[in-house]
């Protein structure tokens, strides 16, 4: 796996000349493998200094400079580059979209973008009831205050906006923050393409260089009938243009055709996928090359389904870390999106400064759209995917994958029958793993002070006949625990029981049991669900350990139960923390900081108890 030093400084010299005017000092600091930075001092000049983004490219030395500058200065410059031989720099804009009601709220959300990290921003005109052109003016000047680019946008209510224009209003508005000095205007390819908007707007354009057009459609129902003729069909109308191309993902594996024609479209193109499914397309632009993605400000001002906090982008996702070698790893569930294994392997990648990324990836469905996800991630190797998480409901769907494949399956997940973890390696082989065995057992007998073999004729109550009890029941029978498998559906407990050589009976039974352990391996009491409680309390004692295998929240309904009756508690956490360690051993081949991987999950856990 590639490993590399994100923090990497590369500075040098840059000398700029001009025709007529004064020598320019450049001073270059690569801040990361994505991104140049370029300040620049004026001597013996008027003119104003700018805030540059440098574009390099190993082919063509003449780079591209974005950002704000004097438009007579930008037309003269000349770059003589030195010490950046080897580096392909692209810059992918994170962009805060902004909307407001009035110009004090978006005044001070343009301060909030940038203070937040955001690297460009949008400004949103189509929610203002009152909007003038003279308005848009105003407010795109108040929001290059910020010295970030800018882009205006007055969008169409059928394609995601609050109301749509007529023509010649909107044809103003935009044509004025274009006179106001947006780098930007984002257009509708369908209203771009008319006559009156076509003639005006490209007389605007041509007048002033320095703006750039976003050519843009929004589908927000379904795929594009045919996503690549469109793309097509922008740039026969405006080469020149940044092409833009959103719909929504029903289900994940609806992003793989707008992740390929980003792939196969590189600069100057913007895809994704509106909707929790297409999360994955808004992290990943970076990696593909793609001009922006777009964030909110928090959860609560997204101006479209499925924006991430730029807090979000920044921390969790390491956005200024990602990079085209930045290799991609994530959990496959459903629901995912109150896993904490984001945080936990990010950090674990932060503190050993590791090149990849780590994302949820909700696979709704059965085995049929499990495989195609899987095999659309692996079948494209520019994804550098290097391994999955699995949790419910497809951990038997993982093993059921990799047998099919003919691939590696290690011993323990066959005889568990279920897989938490694939790897993913060389020629995109995978292979199986299951680390919640040791996860759990390691849990259990680290937090009652016992070895293993100590386990040995304990009675254990196992409630649940899913892929966690699968495990913990393997780990239990070959220690020698006496084992009853509890669960509402009987047959499942008998299925589950026999093939383990253990008991079985309904949940209702084991108010007449006298278990030592009782383990909770269903999802009942997980996060958003918490009131949920998978065990009665009348059948807790004090005598008794509880162990809930839910994590989230740090302590479930359960927990708080065998607390009341005091008995021994523990947390899912501990197991979470546990296998989390042992798949970052499988996907990268060393052992984690557990520092860093405890602190995550405790802090994450208590910060969500009331």
């Amino acid at each position: 796996m590639p490993v590399a030093d994100p923090h990497r400084q590369i500075s040098g010299i840059v000398n700029v000349f001009a025709e007529a005017i004064d020598i320019y000092i450049i001073i270059a600091q690569a801040v990361h493998f994505g991104k140049l930075h370029l300040e620049t001092s004026l001597l013996n000049s008027n003119y104003k200094s700018g805030h540059y983004t440098l574009s390099l490219s190993k082919i063509n030395s003449q780079p591209l400079i974005r950002g704000e500058s004097d438009p007579k200065t930008k037309a003269f410059l000349s770059l003589i580059i030195t010490d950046f031989e080897g580096i392909d720099c692209i810059m992918t804009y994170l962009t805060v979209s902004i909307a407001g009601i009035d110009a004090d709220q978006f005044a001070e959300r343009f301060k909030q973008a940038k203070a937040q990290g955001a690297e460009a921003i949008e400004v949103r005109l189509d929610g203002l009831a009152d909007l003038t052109p003279d308005l848009a003016g105003q407010l795109i000047t108040q929001a290059r205050k910020s010295k970030l680019p800018v882009i205006a946008t007055c969008r169409e209510k059928d394609e995601g906006g609050a109301r749509s224009f007529p023509i010649a209003e909107k044809t103003a508005i935009l044509a004025e923050c274009i006179k106001a000095g947006a780098e930007f205007i984002d257009c509708e390819l369908k209203v771009f393409a008319k006559k009156d908007a076509f003639g005006p707007l490209k007389e605007a354009l041509k007048a002033h260089p320095d703006c750039r057009l976003i050519l843009s459609a929004h589908r927000m129902k379904g795929r594009f009938e045919d996503i690549n003729i469109l793309y097509e069909t922008m740039l026969s109308l405006w080469p020149m243009a940044i092409c833009k191309l959103v719909y929504p993902a029903r289900h994940i594996n609806d992003c793989f055709e707008g992740l390929d024609l980003l792939h196969r479209a590189g600069k100057d193109m913007i895809v994704f996928c509106m909707g929790q499914a297409g999360l994955m397309t808004r992290v990943l632009a970076k990696k593909l090359g793609a001009f922006l993605t777009f964030a909110s400000l928090d959860e609560n001002s997204a101006t479209a389904a499925g924006q991430i906090p730029v807090g979000q982008m920044k921390q969790l996702y390491r956005w200024d870390r990602l990079d085209n070698e930045t290799e991609v790893f994530g959990l496959i569930g459903n629901p995912v999106s109150h896993s904490l294994s984001p945080a936990l392997f990010n950090a674990a990648f932060e503190a050993e400064a590791i090149n990849a990324v780590y994302l949820p990836f909700r696979v709704e469905g059965d085995q049929e759209q499990f495989s195609a996800f899987v095999d659309a991630m692996v079948e494209r190797p520019w994804l550098s995917v290097g391994g999955f998480s699995v949790t419910i409901p497809h951990k038997t769907h993982a093993l059921d994958y990799v047998n099919r494949k003919g691939e590696f399956v290690d011993t323990l997940a066959t005889s568990i029958g279920a897989a938490n973890t694939l790897k993913v390696g060389f020629n995109g082989i995978v292979c199986g793993y299951n680390t919640d065995y040791a996860g759990a057992m390691d849990a259990l007998t680290a937090s009652i002070g016992v070895d293993p073999h100590a386990l040995h004729q304990m009675e254990v109550a196992v409630v649940g006949a899913g892929g966690v009890a699968r495990a913990v029941v393997a780990g239990l029978v070959d220690v020698g625990a006496y084992v009853t498998v509890y669960n509402r559906t009987a047959k499942k407990a008998e299925s589950l029981a026999e093939e383990f050589r253990c008991k079985a009976a309904g949940l209702d039974a084991l108010e007449r049991a006298n278990p030592a352990v009782i383990i909770n391996c269903t999802s009942l009491g997980m996060y958003p669900d918490v009131e949920q409680c998978a065990v009665e309390k009348g059948v807790l004692r004090p005598d008794m350990t509880v162990f809930d295998t839910v994590y989230n929240p740090l302590r479930t309904r359960l927990l708080e139960a065998a607390e009341e009756v005091g008995a021994k508690t523990i947390s899912g956490a501990e197991m979470f923390i546990r296998q989390a360690i042992a798949q970052y051993h499988v996907f990268i081949g060393a052992e984690p900081d557990e520092k860093v991987i405890r602190s995550v999950v405790i802090d994450a856990l208590k910060s969500k108890t009331p």
